[in-house]
């Protein structure tokens, strides 16, 4: 069986589990975008400009308007495999998004998700 490109998904599939992740956890669609906006530079309209357009996770990082420069922050495994490791740019940020939206439903506080708080 071939292995599914992850970056050919449509961001709009993707975001909605994100979402449900998060609440089923008593946290908010607002913190998602957040953490989206954070990570990618994105605003409301753009954000929701990527999903109506049905975006590919390819197409919603490389248009993203500024990839936060603390990336480099952002340590520890998704699906067993450490982000900061991950040889392949566009998928390491895809699994940085991954792992923050898990570091919310793990109710980490949004300044350690968001690194502002540097030790």
């Amino acid at each position: 069986m071939k292995k599914k490109d992850i970056t050919q998904m449509a961001f709009r599939d993707l975001y909605p589990l994100y979402v449900q992740k998060v609440e089923r956890k008593g946290h908010s669609q607002s913190e998602v975008n957040q953490i989206i906006y954070w990570l990618t530079g994105y605003n409301d309209q753009s954000l929701s400009e990527q999903i109506e357009t049905g975006a590919t996770l390819a197409n919603f990082f490389q248009n993203a308007p500024h990839i936060n420069e603390n990336t480099a922050l952002i340590k520890g495994t998704i699906f067993g495999i450490h982000v900061e490791n991950i040889q392949d740019p566009l998928v390491q940020e895809i699994r940085y998004l991954d792992k923050l939206v898990d570091e919310l439903a793990h109710n980490k506080t949004m300044e350690q998700i968001l690194r502002s708080e540097i030790s």
